[in-house]
């Protein structure tokens, strides 16, 4: 975990989550799918003049009823207090009821007009012999509020079919306009409308958006686990604040330089001036964008001035960047280090060490040399060979910054990887990157190296309890440790994701085994644009190469 006293913003506690519940009440429209919502009042003390699900808080009598509620196999009783707040909160604001009468038939209209909305519902149930249909409730996704929020909710939200015999009335004093739509209808009307939507509301649409029945959001409930569960973070973009869910881009870098969600990080990409990201790391991204580089080539400054500094990948032979990270550092530098000898990462050294010298201060170029495998382009050869596992160690005021060298091959053979030892930080260099896959470009590049170095990675992770992956394309990658698209977590998606390519190729290989490389990557990248295939055509090659290594030994293992 990142040394509190290291971070740029003093922490402030967020307000404690109450729970609720909120119901997607759904029906097969003529047009497809539809769900009903309704418009906030202006002036409820949440999300004002918003269009919502109908929901509100638990209150304590939910947990007490569930003998007159129905339960089915594999509903727990949280899930089933949870159904039956919404339940009572459907009927409170919408007049809308699910529940049964004494021979099993969901209530109609007439049923309910002789129900008392300002009442207990539980006591009029109970009193007219009707059953809570929370069976017929299923989870559809889990929100908790974001932490910037004053007032705040862990609120799973619920789905249920919309009873056939009955019409929402809006109780005219929380909820108003009751309307049914199409999800994709009311996310084109919260673009270019007056249908104001929160956060929420607007990716649960979107990922309901792809199902065109009832049916077949039930069916994807039935494991009884949430799509997702998600606690949004937010930062400044373009002026404006923008939040993010936890495999979002940018929520990595939110976790990490405002833990308790303060929104007070821009991640607009810029290459004038270092991002700070903690007290001792910083971020400059060199100008040079581009479908390979992604926003630019990221450069990071570990250190401080009473420590002096360690320099992450000087990026490209640019003057301007170079001459930026030196201003930086004062000149204070302590070494440059380069994950590998791509021309994006490594060159910028020697410029780097030639400004250094001229101010009498004689700097080591750190990495590892590369290879006969390696490139025309790629030639690099340090100062001073790096070991695997070594530590590169800076101190300052009884702080201690170190950097861990982690051996990890496989997008070039002299790549290696610094684990931030004190903070749970780890440099990834092009190993792990935010945003898009690595391209493993053979002969130095190499399949069966790179996913052994991830292992490798993960096991090093869970050594030193790392959160964060700062990689060398893109924002931070990570959450709080243990939490879901932590470092660990992510790295295991990204493995998750090779594998299944693998697997197509294979798939293709058998398909085709007479078939070229042109043909196995036109069934292969079917999922990707054209335009990114002679990118891809050397990574199916490394898969290839795998293949064929993995399975020629096994065949001569089974002679």
């Amino acid at each position: 975990m990142v040394r509190p006293h290291l971070q740029l913003h003093p922490p402030r506690p967020p307000s404690p989550p109450l729970p609720a519940a909120t119901v997607l009440l759904l029906r097969d429209g003529p047009r497809g799918l539809e769900v009903l919502m309704t418009r906030r009042s202006m002036n409820a003390s949440f999300a004002p003049g918003a269009y919502v699900f109908p929901g509100g808080g638990i209150d304590a009598a939910d947990a007490q009823v569930h003998h007159i509620a129905a339960r089915r196999a594999g509903q727990d009783d949280t899930r089933l207090t949870q159904a039956v707040a919404a339940i009572r909160e459907s009927f409170e604001e919408l007049g809308v009821l699910l529940a049964t009468d004494a021979a099993g038939r969901m209530v109609t209209m007439q049923d309910i007009e002789q129900l008392d909305r300002s009442q207990s519902l539980f006591a009029q149930c109970q009193a007219k012999g009707l059953q809570l249909a929370a069976d017929k409730v299923f989870v559809l996704a889990h929100w908790i509020t974001d932490r910037d929020l004053k007032r705040r909710f862990d609120v799973p939200f619920l789905v249920a079919r919309m009873p056939e015999d009955q019409t929402p009335v809006a109780d005219e004093q929380e909820q108003f306009e009751p309307i049914w739509i199409r999800p994709q209808d009311a996310l084109e009307r919260h673009r270019t409308d007056d249908f104001f939507i929160i956060f929420p509301t607007i990716r649960t649409l979107e990922r309901m958006h792809t199902h065109a029945t009832v049916d077949s959001v039930l069916q994807s409930c039935a494991s009884e686990q949430p799509w997702f569960t998600s606690c949004p973070r937010a930062g400044w973009l373009a002026g404006q604040e923008a939040r993010f869910m936890e495999h979002d881009a940018p929520f990595g870098e939110l976790a990490l330089t405002a833990r308790d969600g303060q929104i007070v990080h821009h991640l607009d990409w810029q290459t004038e001036q270092p991002v700070r990201l903690l007290q001792h790391v910083q971020r400059l991204t060199a100008p040079n964008p581009s479908v390979m580089t992604g926003p630019g080539t990221n450069s990071y400054v570990v250190g401080d001035a009473k420590s002096g500094f360690i320099v992450i990948d000087p990026g490209p032979p640019d003057a301007t960047h170079v001459d930026r990270l030196w201003r930086i550092t004062g000149g204070h530098i302590r070494a440059v280090v380069c994950t590998h000898s791509h021309p994006d990462h490594s060159p910028g050294a020697a410029l780097l060490k030639a400004l250094c010298t001229q101010q009498g201060v004689d700097v080591p170029v750190l990495g590892m040399a590369s290879q006969p495998t390696a490139r025309a382009h790629s030639q690099f050869v340090p100062d001073r060979e790096l070991a695997d596992g070594e530590r590169l160690v800076l101190t300052s005021n009884g702080d201690q910054h170190s950097l861990r060298v982690v051996h990890t091959p496989g997008h070039a053979a002299n790549h290696v990887c610094l684990i931030l030892e004190e903070d749970g930080l780890l440099f990834t260099g092009d190993h792990v990157l935010n945003g898009s896959t690595t391209v493993i470009d053979p002969p130095d590049g190499n399949m069966g190296d790179y996913l052994a170095s991830l292992d490798k990675l993960m096991a090093w992770s869970a050594e030193f309890q790392v959160e964060f992956i700062l990689p060398a394309h893109g924002h931070v990658l990570g959450n709080a440790w243990g939490e879901p698209y932590s470092a660990i977590d992510c790295m295991q998606r990204l493995k998750a994701h090779r594998l299944a390519r693998e697997d197509k190729v294979w798939r293709a290989m058998q398909a085709m085994p007479q078939g070229s490389m042109t043909d196995w990557l036109r069934l292969v990248y079917d999922d990707v644009p054209q335009a990114i295939w002679p990118v891809a055509m050397r990574s199916l090659e490394a898969h290839v190469a795998h293949l064929i290594r993995q399975h020629g030994a096994q065949a001569k293992a089974n002679e």
